[in-house]
């Protein structure tokens, strides 16, 4: 895994449709096929994530909203943004 700065800005490509439902969301990427499903809380950091300018905005945004560590929050955050560039479902772009 790479180390993500926290200062990077995220999108999502064009490829990748996204369906929520109650409070689970579904993520297809058009290019691969593939869905990908996301639990409550997975949701939750999806809508962080892609409703903020930066990482940071996301990650101060779901610590607000959340009792957790800080440490904890930043470990499963950037886990779960670089699992979902991996599968081509967000865009990392680095200020």
């Amino acid at each position: 895994m790479t180390i993500l700065s926290l200062s990077a800005e995220i999108s999502v490509p064009k490829h990748v449709l996204v369906r929520a439902f109650q409070n689970e969301s579904v993520l297809l990427n058009l290019d691969s096929e593939c869905y990908h499903g996301l639990d409550d809380v997975g949701s939750r950091m999806w809508e962080a994530v892609t409703q903020s300018k930066t990482i940071k905005d996301a990650y101060d945004m779901l610590l607000s909203e959340f009792e957790v560590d800080p440490g904890t929050l930043k470990k499963d955050l950037t886990e779960f943004i670089e699992r979902l560039v991996q599968r081509g479902l967000l865009e990392i772009h680095e200020r």
